[in-house]
């Protein structure tokens, strides 16, 4: 209950409700919807020949089960406090640090050439996944410890080397680079959420390592004999070969997936009337699958697929600008930010604007481990949601005034 001074100076108690963001629910239903649908088609031929799988529906199987249960899970999470959540959250980041570094134990398990797994019991995941969830409600509550020293050198740096250390772990503990960008990349969002003052020398620096970084690869792809010689000589492992691979005009498989785009026009070639898909494109249910939405429903089909993430996002941004407090504020900004990094490096890649890395298209490629965690990520933003209250019968945040724009009304 909020109160409200009325004309005679009297406080009358104002009854608020919760809010829950139903818009996002939806959006999110929708998105796991469309994906199913796409990964049957692009996985039912390559399942189909398989030797070790009966059934063309196997992935759709797969996938729908661990849609389900994760959907139950992210109802169930977004009823509990993130405050609560929150007591736990220095014990996830170190014990994701702790996981990672078992997958170079006997527990470990290697696939597809990379050791990233991690089988405890009947059990296998990523640890990587976890860290990502750490840093996304852990250095929010060290920057709300620090209060007013966050704005200081130190302070940041303390931060970014919080968020840097989970992201070398990914990558030289479980072999995966792309993960430990995406930590990092979430860490500089949870930063700039919580500080938009930044000295201005912090995006000075961002800005001449970015100028660097282009001016390099430009370098070697006038040079490309220079990374043939280190890749011949195996310097840098199976990401220096993919670098080398996408200056050199890119590999086979996205090769595949340009003819793919290509050859779907502007409406496609029709839901399931794929033909690169057809053991053209290895492992096409997996990061791959942007490719395949663009050659059966064309661009209008790639471009609604992009909307829908555009509102997801917008739902999310919406319950950022109104949680309760800064924590709530900063965490929905993380999760924010892992979903638009990781929709954006998935399509360039697809598209050949940068080097394959691996990373999946949230809630339409195939993978349960990822789904589960992407879904833990929108329970806890829901959560938040939750705690948010509404003057009953305005719609209007309780506690701001009348007279300003609800931008939580349901349109």
């Amino acid at each position: 209950m909020s109160k409200k001074k009325t004309a005679g100076g009297a406080h009358r108690r104002k009854r608020t409700i919760s809010y829950y963001d139903y818009n996002l629910l939806a959006c999110l239903i929708l998105l796991m919807s469309f994906g199913l649908i796409m990964l049957y088609s692009a996985s039912a031929y390559e399942a189909y020949t398989s030797k070790n799988i009966s059934s063309n529906m196997y992935f759709f199987t797969h996938q729908l089960r661990n849609s389900v249960a994760a959907v139950i899970w992210m109802l169930l999470l977004s009823k509990v406090s993130y405050h609560f959540m929150a007591k736990f959250a220095g014990g996830l980041y170190v014990a994701a640090f702790v996981l990672m570094a078992l997958v170079q134990s006997p527990l470990g398990v290697e696939e597809f050439g990379a050791r990233r797994w991690l089988k405890i019991g009947p059990i296998q995941f990523q640890p990587s996944e976890i860290a990502k969830i750490a840093v996304i409600l852990f250095l929010p509550l060290v920057i709300l410890k620090m209060g007013k020293k966050y704005k200081s050198w130190k302070g940041q740096a303390l931060i970014l080397a919080m968020g840097a250390i989970q992201a070398a772990a990914a990558w030289k503990l479980t072999e995966n680079l792309s993960t430990g960008i995406i930590i990092f990349l979430i860490t500089i969002v949870i930063m700039i959420v919580a500080s938009p003052k930044m000295p201005k020398i912090f995006f000075v620096a961002c800005g001449i390592l970015a100028a660097v970084g282009i001016g390099g690869m430009f370098y070697l792809k006038t040079h490309l004999e220079i990374l043939e010689k280190m890749v011949e000589k195996e310097i840098g492992g199976y990401q220096l070969n993919r670098v080398y691979e996408w200056l050199a005009g890119g590999s086979y498989q996205i090769h595949q997936g340009l003819y793919a785009i290509g050859s779907g026009g502007f409406f496609g070639k029709g839901l399931g009337n794929s033909v690169q898909k057809l053991g053209t494109i290895p492992e096409a249910q997996n990061d791959m699958i942007f490719s395949i939405v663009c050659e059966e429903l064309g661009v209008f089909g790639a471009v609604l697929l992009l909307v829908m993430f555009g509102y997801l996002l917008y739902r999310l941004f919406v319950i950022s600008q109104n949680a309760p407090d800064l924590y709530g504020t900063l965490v929905v900004s993380g999760v924010f930010g892992h979903i638009a990094i990781q929709v954006i490096l998935n399509v360039l890649v697809v598209l050949n604007m940068m080097p394959a890395t691996g990373i999946t298209l949230p809630f339409i490629s195939y993978g349960g481990t990822s789904l589960l965690f992407l879904m833990t990520e929108l329970g806890i933003a829901l959560s938040v949601a939750d705690s948010i209250r509404l003057e009953a019968g305005t719609g209007v945040k309780a506690g701001s005034e009348e007279r300003e724009k609800n931008v939580l009304t349901n349109t």
